[in-house]
């Protein structure tokens, strides 16, 4: 009985220790969930009970000089899918199959897509409008909900792509304008914090809090869609009858430095950008400030500027050419390999003569040729506020003393051993037309905010010449333009003034087999410059010279800005040629 009362003891005791002994585990874990890791386990019960969601507000529109909208944002809604709601493959399956019939979307791939997530939920479409997003919203779908949203239009296409550029999947610009410009046209996000259920639908009468978005500010350009969609046709033009590889234009207003257009080839597609090849990234780039090239004889303006602004010649000054001229050795030719006699300063221009623009550039010397160079913003970046702009490639005695010879500034009086950006070349010829004056290139005109509008301002660089040295240069370039052969540079009742060139490509420390820059610098009208167009076409086949390949380009476009401009002709025009 004894016995039986002491095994009746140890089992009540063994009983009882296992119950104070998970007593003091349950305490235990009480105490770490609700003192120790309080603050932990209450943020995940807060996450699973209450959502925060960012709120993207409108998108600032990127709009021409006179107020067309070339970037805009449309509302837009993304269907959004919790991920625990479609566990179920055929509840998946099923809701996945009514979504697609609204978004024509792969319902196999949105049911793949949610079950392969680990986030809490995930969007299987994106960018509806209000009608399909209604469409869906009426579905009443567990675990399906809509979150508002904006996606950016091109009322314009694919006008102007390089230079705009283009946004990401979270509305922030990823190149060009989109992305320069994005601290003023993004505005800032907002958010919304709300209490959902167990399915993860928002409760109606849940506390809701909202930090509305600030709305991003409208940005006016200086590009002008028609004189921009000019530039674009007559580029494309180009290379097409000349079979090139690429190209840029740009029109600039060079009394302000307003970029009225820029377009570069080869492009991409705005409107249906494809982000997942890597070969077609480079077409993104805008080469109007990122490629560098050798400007070839138009760079013969800035020797004569520098010649003529020292007072060491004057257009009438006389020169014999004997078809070679001498440095260190080295023997300069013409690019005809000509002899010309007896010259004016005006005709070494005029004839595009090497051999000329060599001579001017030792009457100048290496202290003073490569001061003007600099002067006119080479060396530099224009100042743009374009990101990815380069200053090109300027070889001096005083940055390269060790490389650097008497020859390398003979070469560079004809712009060949020199590297520079279309843009920079445009800016320097629009200064000649503005009385001397560099501007900074200007693209935005106005930022409209709901604060009030600000207006850009133009900006002087610097005074590089003397307004009496800008006058004889246009003058120059006008009798260059009247050397031409009739029909290339041609507009009747106006005077224009132009320079050409031709280069070779530099590549792998020498220059390319039989490939060539052909380029144009033009001033319109002369006696009273309104704007400067540059054109320069890579690679044309057949005869590469610049009077052929891009004066055209220039006649056609000076032609149709100037009457866009109302710029009335300084002569009346009887009888036009129609074109």
């Amino acid at each position: 009985m004894a016995s039986r009362k002491r095994g009746v003891n140890w089992r009540l005791g063994v009983v009882i220790t296992v119950i104070a002994m998970a007593t003091l585990a349950i305490v235990a874990r009480l105490v770490q969930l609700q003192i120790m890791d309080h603050d932990y386990y209450s943020a995940e019960a807060r996450n699973i009970h209450v959502a925060q969601e960012t709120v993207t507000g409108r998108r600032g529109a990127l709009l021409d000089r006179n107020g067309y909208p070339l970037a805009a944002s449309k509302n837009t809604f993304d269907v959004m899918v919790e991920v625990k709601a479609w566990k179920s493959v055929t509840k998946a399956r099923e809701a996945a199959g009514v979504i697609s019939s609204i978004t024509n979307g792969d319902p196999n791939e949105m049911v793949s897509d949610v079950r392969e997530a680990s986030i809490y939920e995930i969007a299987v479409a994106r960018d509806l409008n209000y009608e399909a997003a209604t469409r869906i919203r009426e579905l009443g779908l567990s675990g399906v909900r809509l979150l508002r949203s904006n996606v950016r239009v091109y009322p314009e296409g694919n006008l102007a792509a390089q230079l705009l550029g283009f946004v990401g999947r979270d509305n922030t610009g990823l190149t060009g304008l989109e992305a320069d410009l994005d601290e003023i046209i993004g505005g800032a996000r907002g958010t919304v914090v709300f209490e959902r259920d167990g399915l993860g639908n928002q409760i109606a009468l849940g506390d809701r809090s909202e930090l509305p978005p600030l709305l991003g500010s409208d940005v006016v350009l200086t590009i002008d869609r028609f004189i921009q969609r000019m530039a674009e046709q007559e580029l494309d033009k180009a290379i097409k009858n000349h079979e090139a590889s690429g190209g840029t234009i740009i029109v600039v207003q060079p009394e302000t430095g307003a970029i009225l257009a820029m377009a570069s080839r080869p492009t991409f597609d705005l409107t249906k950008l494809d982000l997942s090849d890597e070969s077609k990234l480079a077409l993104f780039r805008n080469r109007a400030i990122t490629d560098q090239y050798e400007p070839g004889s138009v760079f013969k303006l800035v020797t004569m500027a520098s010649a003529i602004d020292l007072g060491r010649v004057t257009p009438d000054t006389w020169w014999y050419d004997e078809g070679v001229f001498q440095v260190s050795g080295w023997n300069i030719r013409n690019w005809d390999l000509s002899t010309n006699g007896s010259q004016t300063v005006t005709q070494i221009l005029a004839k595009s003569l090497n051999t000329g623009a060599a001579w001017l550039s030792q009457q100048v010397g290496p202290e003073g040729f490569y001061d003007y160079v600099y002067r006119f913003g080479f060396g530099e970046p224009t100042g743009s506020g374009l990101s990815g702009e380069v200053g090109g490639r300027i070889r001096t005695p005083e940055n390269d003393p060790s490389n650097w010879r008497p020859v390398d500034m003979a070469t560079n009086s004809f712009g060949q051993g020199i590297s520079v950006t279309p843009l920079q070349m445009a800016m320097a010829v629009a200064a000649l037309a503005n009385d001397g004056k560099l501007m900074k290139p200007m693209l935005v005109k106005e930022i409209l905010s709901p604060n009030g509008t600000q207006t850009s301002q133009p900006e002087m660089i610097r005074q590089v010449v003397s307004p009496e040295t800008a006058r004889t240069l246009l003058d120059m370039m006008g009798v260059v333009v009247q050397g031409y052969p009739p029909g290339l540079v041609d507009i009747q009742g106006y005077q224009v003034g132009g320079k050409t060139g031709t280069a070779n490509i530099a590549s792998g420390g020498g220059y390319k087999e039989k490939a060539y820059i052909s380029s144009f610098v033009g001033v319109a009208p002369l006696e009273d410059p309104q704007i400067v167009v540059m054109v320069k076409i890579d690679e044309p086949k057949g005869l590469p010279w610049g009077t052929v390949v891009a004066a055209p380009a220039f006649d056609r476009i000076a032609q149709e800005a100037l009457a866009y401009f109302k710029i009335a002709p300084r002569e009346p025009v009887l009888v036009s040629e129609i074109r």
